[in-house]
């Protein structure tokens, strides 16, 4: 069966557009097996059941420590009702966003967020008591919590569960850590990713870049992603961090959508120890190739662990890539992809594998991008289906086929500029209902 017929083109006569997706910009650096926040040199973590929540055999806290006090940056939700740890996190931070950090303590089960004076109270004790664990000011311990909105956390779970963390770290606990972050995440997201400093002013030197997170729903930040920690070896100053981490957001975490909610608890932190680096060695400086090369390892990381946020969404049974391209400016690529991204009509029509282009292009049209209708070209999985504004002729039973594929990429060019971006997204099933509406239960 095929599509009908326009005067647009004659189906065979069309070649797919090929847009560069973000991914693809970042896929040359391997990833290490079994990688994650602690495979950087300097790092120990661990995960733990400290009694957040009530099944013994569900790990729900996690301690990322340094061995020494490292530089660190962070960003954090923009939503008004932004959680206790948040607000402790950046009073530790010194408002700046970036400094020097000693660990990142994470519990589970309870966000303790709208919980007022009592939750800041909690908050900034229970930073004190992991701080009394490690042996270390408590301005240098960060703090984040994920879970159910407007509950007070007890401070039991923090007294017994600190001092048998910090007992428990070790360079192999990256793994239990990324899974006592998680919620209704089905699966632990960790990377790490290596590069050499040969040529770049560190000659025999092998620099890590390695990360978790956390998040399958209420997942479109306004700054990075539900929870994520990341942790270098390389040597880079606090400042610097902050500088390559908000970048490096911008287009991964910042690029991802599940629900278009975002979070009150989000927070991204950023560790560097230096210590693959010789004693004494110098800072990676902005502009050069050294400072490159880390940017480009923190990109791929971010990346992977914003792509598998999306992968893991509620309910999801396939990975949506928008690529957008041809857009008369940045602002006007991220509204077009976005507004596609987060349509629930284009979402529901790949859960349901029905390669309705019409969604698309009325997502486009009400996305405030600047844009001719008689322009704009649109892909489905490599399958051409509008150009000049107009269908396409495509093969229905090989749309069927490419829908199996554990990733569907819509593929976009507006025809008024040069600019691009990526978005990441899934799709909506009947399962995202049923977790989000048992969600307290």
């Amino acid at each position: 069966m095929t599509h009908a017929v326009s005067a647009a083109s004659k189906g065979d006569a069309v070649k797919p557009l090929h847009n560069v997706n973000t991914a693809d910009s970042y896929a040359d650096l391997p990833f290490l097996p079994a990688g994650g926040v602690a495979s950087a040199k300097g790092f120990k973590a661990c995960g733990i059941h400290a009694g957040f929540r009530a099944d013994p055999k569900r790990l729900d806290f996690a301690l990322v420590a340094a061995d020494q006090p490292a530089a660190c940056a962070a960003v954090f939700t923009t939503n008004v009702f932004c959680s206790a740890p948040v607000t402790v996190s950046k009073e530790h931070l010194d408002g700046a966003g970036y400094g020097i950090a000693r660990a990142v303590a994470i519990n589970s089960g309870i966000a303790n967020a709208a919980t007022g004076d009592k939750g800041l109270q909690t908050a900034r004790q229970s930073s004190g008591i992991v701080a009394d664990a490690l042996g270390c000011p408590v301005q240098e311990v960060l703090v984040a919590s994920t879970g159910v909105i407007g509950q007070h956390l007890q401070m039991e779970p923090f007294e017994s569960g600190a001092p048998l963390a910090a007992s428990a770290l070790s360079a192999a606990g990256g793994a239990d850590a990324a899974r006592a972050i998680m919620t209704t995440d089905t699966k632990p997201k960790e990377f790490a990713v290596t590069f050499s400093g040969n040529g770049l002013g560190y000659d025999g030197c092998m620099f890590t870049v390695g990360g978790m997170a956390k998040g399958s729903g209420m997942i479109m930040p306004n700054m990075a992603t539900m929870i994520s920690v990341i942790t270098t070896d390389a040597p880079v100053a606090a400042n610097h961090l902050h500088e390559a981490l908000s970048k490096a957001v911008g287009i991964s975490f910042n690029k991802i959508t599940v629900d278009s909610d975002t979070s009150t608890n989000d927070s991204c932190f950023l560790l560097a120890s230096g210590a693959a680096a010789p004693q004494g060695a110098a800072c990676m400086q902005p502009g050069t190739s050294a400072f490159d090369a880390f940017e480009n390892a923190l990109r791929t990381v971010c990346v992977a662990l914003a792509r598998e946020m999306a992968i893991d969404g509620e309910g999801a049974t396939r990975l949506i890539t928008v690529n957008v391209a041809g857009a008369a400016n940045p602002e006007d690529a991220d509204k077009a992809a976005r507004t596609v991204a987060n349509s629930p009509l284009v979402k529901t029509a790949v859960y349901g594998h029905d390669a309705n282009w019409g969604r698309i292009a009325a997502a486009l049209g009400r996305s405030g991008a600047t844009f001719s209708q008689g322009n704009v070209a649109i892909d489905i999985m490599g399958l051409p289906v509008c150009r000049k504004g107009l269908t396409v002729e495509f093969d229905e039973d090989e749309a069927l086929r490419r829908f199996e594929e554990p990733e569907v990429v819509i593929d976009v060019d507006l025809g008024v500029g040069n600019c691009a971006t990526t978005m990441w997204t899934c799709d909506f099933s009947h399962e995202y209902v049923t977790i989000n509406g048992d969600y307290r239960s």
